[in-house]
């Protein structure tokens, strides 16, 4: 089975939990054996693992032709020019690219990350899809979230494939309710079109249903999942001290520094169990748009000392954190999945998430509380922080937990949905 995807981030260049969840849910698919993937990118760097896929660089795409005998057009249309394509090329792609500028050779150029003209680059992107659509041989179309709703689209009006779209996250979740209509727009224009809608909890799957007035029939519920620990990461994470003899236990935030992720709730859990004892340190790893904010909020409470900022962390950084904690915290307002807790209890770090986030569906050892009640979320910390046999219980049992949650599960789960959308199974 061949799928052209759409993406925006891929490891090891990611910014978000997107791009690690791309890489995981197409390995767990590749895991099958017959399935042939192809993976669109704004901007690669060269160095992502194609051991399992192929990456097309949209940035390397030509979509302005000059000259049919250049060289670069002879090699994408192969030995035999197609008077037909090399039509619909010229007619239904150069006018759309009218004082759109492109490099040397015709190609458009993408930054790979979210810059401030963000929609533009967007809407060039569904456009260089429906030249990958004119291009490559594929069954379906599989879209990963908001920003490639468009080439999902696009791509399905050429080829007539159904279209697959991953909700990875809605903007009610990013923005608290606060939603922005330029992007609901988007969201829901791919949902109307999707053929297939995957959500990454039931949570969000609800979202969907309700915000977005989507036929229940066509949504599902697609949980994440995680990689078990690369040896190198084994060895990072083994180096960790015993709780034991830890003078100071720390307690640690990952991720973005959004109102999304509810940093101020983490920031006066921390004040009410510093209250209690000093023994026990807090670390808010990430940035974002209320970093400010929140080192302003730890310093009003007094805490400041208490309480640090390192900044955003990726690979290795990342496992160099959850060794050094004792106690993880997700207290996100609202969270569609949360891949982090998964990854800190893989490395034997207790979690405490909100009961808004929805990777809560399918664990069970973890601590789950309203991320607006700070008094439970303090009251889980100190007791994760001072009771070592509950400690250790929560380590070992999350641990195996996680073990069993795997991206291989997660592809047979797709695989099922892609059979039933070709009317094999």
């Amino acid at each position: 089975m061949k799928v052209l995807m759409f993406g925006w981030e891929f490891p090891p260049h990611i910014l978000g939990g997107l791009g690690t969840a791309s890489y995981g849910l197409t390995k767990g698919l590749a895991a099958q054996g017959d399935m042939d993937i192809t993976f669109c990118l704004p901007a690669p760097w060269g160095d992502e693992d194609k051991s399992f896929l192929h990456i097309i660089p949209m940035n390397h795409v030509p979509v302005v032709w000059r000259d049919p005998d250049q060289a670069w057009l002879k090699e994408r249309l192969g030995n035999q020019m197609d008077p037909q394509l090399y039509y619909d090329l010229r007619s239904n792609i150069y006018s759309d690219f009218s004082g759109i500028g492109t490099n040397d050779i015709g190609a458009i150029e993408f930054s790979g990350r979210y810059p401030e003209n963000l929609h533009e680059e967007i809407n060039n992107y569904s456009i260089v899809a429906g030249v990958v659509a004119r291009q490559q041989q594929f069954d379906l179309i599989h879209a990963h979230d908001w920003l490639t709703y468009p080439a999902g689209i696009h791509a399905k009006q050429v080829s007539g494939k159904p279209l697959v779209i991953h909700v990875h996250a809605t903007d009610f979740d990013r923005s608290r309710g606060q939603v922005n209509p330029t992007v609901y727009s988007i969201e829901k224009d791919g949902m109307d079109h999707a053929d297939c809608i995957m959500c990454v909890s039931e949570l969000t799957r609800q979202t969907v249903i309700n915000q977005y007035h989507q036929d229940p029939n066509k949504c599902f519920a697609m949980h994440n999942a995680v990689y078990p620990l690369s040896q190198h990461v084994q060895e990072i994470v083994s180096k960790r001290r015993p709780f034991r003899e830890k003078k100071e236990k720390v307690v640690t935030f990952l991720g973005r520094i959004t109102m999304q992720k509810g940093p101020e709730y983490f920031v006066e859990a921390a004040k009410m169990v510093i209250d209690r004892t000093r023994n026990i340190r807090f670390c808010m790893a990430g940035s974002g748009d209320m970093m400010v904010d929140m080192i302003e909020l730890a310093a009003h409470r007094g805490i400041s000392d208490r309480i640090h900022f390192p900044g955003f962390m990726k690979g290795d950084a990342v496992f160099e954190t959850f060794r050094d904690s004792d106690v993880y915290v997700m207290p996100s307002v609202s969270e569609p999945f949360g891949i982090s807790p998964l990854e800190a209890m893989q490395s034997g770090v207790p979690s405490i998430i909100s009961k808004q986030s929805g990777c809560g569906e399918i664990l069970t050892n973890c601590i789950k509380t309203d991320y607006w009640d700070i008094e439970a979320m303090a009251d889980a910390i100190h007791a994760l922080c001072t009771n070592e046999t509950y400690h250790d219980y929560m380590e070992r049992e999350g641990r195996l937990e996680v073990d069993q949650i795997t991206w291989e599960k997660v592809g047979q789960r797709i695989r099922a949905h892609y059979d039933r959308l070709l009317g094999r199974g």
